[in-house]
C-alpha cells in the first residue's frame, strides 16, 4: 500500500496540494488545526478560507503575470481556479469571488474525495521522518509552536512581516446619491463587469480632512516582539501609506483616473475610494486597498468621513496580523524540499510568495513534485519562462537570501524574450511575447508527465 503524503495546513496551498496528489491517485492526510485551534483572522473551519481580499487580481492571461498564472493553473486542473471560476463575481478585468461560496466549494470537493483523509488538530512540530513525505503549507498564520519547531530545524533567524485586512461594508448602508458603479476605464466585456466597482468621490478639502483624520487615529499597539517586523509593500495599511506623504494614497488605491461621476459629470474628483463586491448577492462590499491597523472605533469614525459612507454599517472591520515566512533561497532545494530534511516540502505563503494565487500555485507544484517523488520519477521544475517556474526559481535561489522578502508574480521575474524591445512603448508586445512563450513551455512541462 502506498504511504500517504501528509499536508499540514488547509489553506489555499494545502488544499491545492491535496487535490493534485489525490487526483493523481495517491492517498493524502490533510491536517488542519481549525476549529480545535482558532486564529484571530479565520471565521470558519472551511478549507481555503479567504481572510483578506476576495480578489484573485487580474485575469488577463495575455498581458498580466497574475492572469498568466491563472491560465497555467487552469491547464493543470487546479481546484482553486475551478472554484474561483464557479463562484466568480463581476470585477472588470479581475477575478473576484464570493468568499463564502468559494471556500465552501473547495471544502465540499476536498471532503468528498476518497483519497483525502482529514485530521483536525494542531501539528506543533515538524514531523519525524517516519511520516514520509510531508508538505508544510501553514501560511501566514502558522502556529507559534510549529513556527518555533521550524526555526529549530532550520537554525535561521525569523523573517516576518505584517499583513493587514480591509474592512467589509453592507451595501444597503452606502449612500448611492453620492456613490456610483463603474470599473476604472469602463473595463470589462459585459455591463456587469463595466460597473463592478462602487466609487466614492472626494474633493480636495475632503481628501485632506480624511488624511488628517487617518494620521491622527489611534492605531493597534504591537507587542515588543513584533515591533521590528516590517510591512510587505504590496499590502501596506492605508495609514502607513499616508505617513509616507499626503499624496501617496491619491496615487495608490484612491487614484481618481478613469472614472466619471454621473452625479457631477463636469467635476473631476480629487480622489476616489473604490469598493468591490464581496459576495454573489451583492450585499457586501470591501474597500479596495484599505488594509488598516486603526482601532475598531477609530475605523468606523474615520471611514464614515468618506462621501457615501457616512452611515456605513460594517460586516467586518479591518485588522492586522503578523505573517511568517522562511528564507527559502537559503533553505529549500529546487524541488521545494528542506535541504536538511528532504522529506519535508514547504508550499504557499510560508515560502515567501505573496498573494492567494501565488500561494495556491506553490501548493500545486509541491503536490505534483511530491507525486513524482512517490512514484520514483525524476522531474525537473518548470522553466523560469513560465509563471510557475519564475516563482519557484525566485524562492529557491533566484532571490538574494540576504534581502529576501515576499514577492508577487510579475514579469520582472521572467528572463527577457529575445528580439523584443524594452520600454513602456513596447510593453504590450513584450508582455504578449512573455505569455505566448510561457504557455508553450507550461504545456510542454505538463505533457512530459509532470
Amino acid at each position: 500500500m502506498t504511504k500517504p503524503i501528509h499536508i499540514i495546513g488547509g489553506g489555499m496551498a494545502g488544499s491545492e496540494a491535496a487535490w493534485q496528489i489525490a487526483t493523481a491517485g495517491l492517498p493524502v492526510i490533510l491536517h488542519e488545526m481549525r476549529p480545535n485551534v482558532e486564529t484571530f483572522a479565520h471565521q470558519t473551519q472551511d478549507f481555503a478560507e479567504l481572510v483578506c481580499s476576495n480578489s484573485f487580481r487580474s485575469d488577463d492571461h495575455e498581458a498580466n503575470a497574475v492572469g498568466l498564472l491563472h491560465w497555467e493553473m487552469r491547464a493543470a486542473n487546479s481546484l482553486i481556479m475551478e472554484m474561483g471560476d464557479e463562484h466568480a463575481l463581476p470585477a472588470g478585468s479581475a477575478l473576484a469571488v464570493d468568499r463564502d461560496a468559494f471556500s465552501a466549494g473547495v471544502s465540499k470537493r476536498i471532503l468528498a474525495h476518497e483519497n483525502i483523509t482529514i485530521e483536525r488538530g494542531e501539528i506543533s512540530e515538524i514531523p519525524s521522518d517516519d511520516w514520509g513525505q510531508t508538505i508544510i503549507a501553514t501560511g501566514p498564520l502558522t502556529s507559534q509552536s510549529l513556527a518555533n519547531s521550524i526555526l529549530e530545524n532550520t537554525d535561521q533567524a525569523s523573517l516576518a512581516f505584517f499583513d493587514a485586512i480591509a474592512p467589509i461594508i453592507h451595501a444597503d448602508s452606502i449612500d448611492m446619491s453620492k456613490a456610483w458603479m463603474q470599473s476604472r476605464y469602463d473595463k470589462g466585456d459585459t455591463e456587469e463587469e463595466r460597473t463592478a466597482y462602487l466609487n466614492c468621490p472626494m474633493d480636495e478639502q475632503q481628501y485632506n480632512d480624511f488624511i488628517d483624520a487617518l494620521l491622527a487615529a489611534e492605531k493597534t499597539e504591537f507587542k515588543d516582539w513584533e515591533k521590528d517586523t516590517p510591512y510587505f509593500d504590496g499590502c501596506l495599511p492605508i495609514e502607513v501609506m499616508a505617513e509616507r506623504g499626503r499624496e501617496t494614497l491619491r496615487w495608490g488605491p484612491m487614484k481618481p483616473v478613469g472614472l466619471t461621476n454621473p452625479h457631477q459629470p463636469g467635476i473631476k474628483a480629487h480622489a476616489v475610494v473604490q469598493l468591490r463586491r464581496d459576495n454573489a448577492l451583492g450585499t457586501l462590499f470591501n474597500i479596495v486597498g484599505f488594509q488598516t491597523k486603526m482601532k475598531y472605533g477609530e475605523q468606523t469614525r474615520v471611514l464614515r468621513t468618506i462621501p457615501g459612507l457616512e452611515e456605513a454599517e460594517f460586516a467586518r472591520l479591518g485588522g492586522i496580523h503578523r505573517n511568517t515566512f522562511i528564507n527559502s533561497p537559503l533553505l529549500l532545494d529546487d524541488q521545494m524540499r528542506l535541504k536538511s530534511r528532504p522529506n519535508i516540502r514547504f508550499a504557499g505563503q510560508i515560502t515567501g510568495v505573496e498573494g492567494y494565487v501565488e500561494s495556491a500555485a506553490m501548493g500545486l507544484l509541491a503536490g505534483r513534485l511530491a507525486v513524482a517523488q512517490a512514484q520514483g520519477r525524476d522531474i525537473e521544475t518548470p522553466r523560469n519562462t513560465t509563471a510557475m517556474g519564475a516563482l519557484i526559481t525566485h524562492i529557491t535561489g533566484g532571490a538574494d537570501a540576504k534581502t529576501f522578502q515576499p514577492m508577487n508574480v510579475n514579469f520582472g521575474l521572467f528572463p527577457p524574450v529575445e528580439n523584443i524591445k524594452g520600454g513602456r512603448r513596447n510593453r504590450k508586445e513584450r508582455y504578449k511575447a512573455y505569455t505566448d512563450r510561457a504557455k508553450a513551455d507550461w504545456s510542454d512541462w505538463l505533457q512530459q508527465g509532470a
